[in-house]
């Protein structure tokens, strides 16, 4: 039986995108390229997101492994993948 928390572990909205989300840590973390892609409204915000981080330095990478994290979240085929995650506070950084 699923408790409250696991119940709410539901895509919200923004803009009519969609977002994933997870309750980790008593925080909400919400996916990046969910995020990104509701943001820029890309075709593949996965791709989008992979091209940011390449042309990211160094030291920006490393500030970005402080604030994203990993989780599994269910993906569109129904399958558990670890995408980068974030808090809404991440999201201001």
């Amino acid at each position: 039986m699923l408790n409250n928390i696991e119940k709410n572990n539901k895509i919200v909205l923004f803009r009519s995108s969609k977002i994933r989300r997870i309750w980790h840590a008593n925080e909400w973390f919400y996916s990046v390229v969910d995020i990104v892609g509701a943001l820029t409204e890309s075709t593949d915000s996965k791709d989008y997101w992979y091209r940011v981080k390449r042309r990211m330095s160094d030291d920006e990478k490393t500030e970005l492994s402080t604030i994203c994290r990993q989780l599994k979240l269910k993906s569109a085929d129904g399958k558990k993948y670890p995408p980068q995650i974030l808090t809404v506070l991440g999201c201001f950084l």
